[in-house]
């Protein structure tokens, strides 16, 4: 598959990375016009947002609309904002998300939250978390979800660990997490860390 990622950070290189060890061709845009936002797009079937939260829109625009029309487009980034210091606070929340944003500025791509909540390594490798953990999606297109959840196995993620938490809205629960993430971060000493999601006991 022909797959577009925009942004260069950790995240991007550890995606393409791993897309490329598994067969995709993968094209890395950045601001740099020697490979822009706009030709990684093109070149997509299916479009990676790596970028940081806060400027994913105006990296999306640099794409351009008619790029990503009627494309899945996963969505991994956070809306992080460092200008305090350390721990970091979010730049949009509660009654909205970068996920949302997204899928309203460009009503034409079929856009999937996922692989924000956990650190690069883990996203590519679930093995770097011992025992079961999940992974969620968001979106609103339920093909969309289907193709992503796709990716997600080939990365090695099990079917049933991939938990589907409904549509694009739910982005905001996915990127509000962030904050507790940091916390347990800290916590551990290792960002290698995931959560489980436990169901109780269905026996009577």
């Amino acid at each position: 598959m022909r797959i577009g990622m925009l942004g260069t950070g950790v995240v991007g290189q550890t995606l393409e990375a791993k897309l490329t060890e598994l067969g995709h061709d993968v094209k890395v845009g950045s601001r740099d016009p020697a490979r822009s936002f706009e030709a990684a797009a093109a070149h997509g079937e299916l479009i990676f947002n790596a970028t940081g939260g806060s400027v994913s829109l105006n990296a999306l625009r640099m794409a351009g609309a008619d790029n990503l029309a009627g494309k899945v487009l996963v969505d991994v980034s956070n809306p992080l904002d460092f200008s305090q210091g350390f721990p970091p606070s979010l730049t949009v929340c509660n009654t909205d998300s970068v996920g949302e944003q997204i899928q309203r500025e460009f009503p034409d791509a079929r856009v999937v939250k996922s692989l924000n909540t956990v650190n690069a390594q883990v996203m590519t490798d679930p093995d770097a978390v011992p025992g079961e953990h999940n992974l969620f999606v968001a979106g609103d297109h339920d093909t969309a979800k289907a193709e992503a959840r796709t990716l997600l196995e080939s990365f090695g993620w099990p079917a049933d660990r991939v938990i589907d938490v409904g549509g694009i809205d739910a982005a905001r629960a996915l990127e509000m997490y962030l904050p507790l993430w940091v916390r347990l971060f800290q916590a551990a000493g290792t960002p290698q860390i995931n959560i489980q999601v436990m169901r109780a006991s269905t026996a009577t």
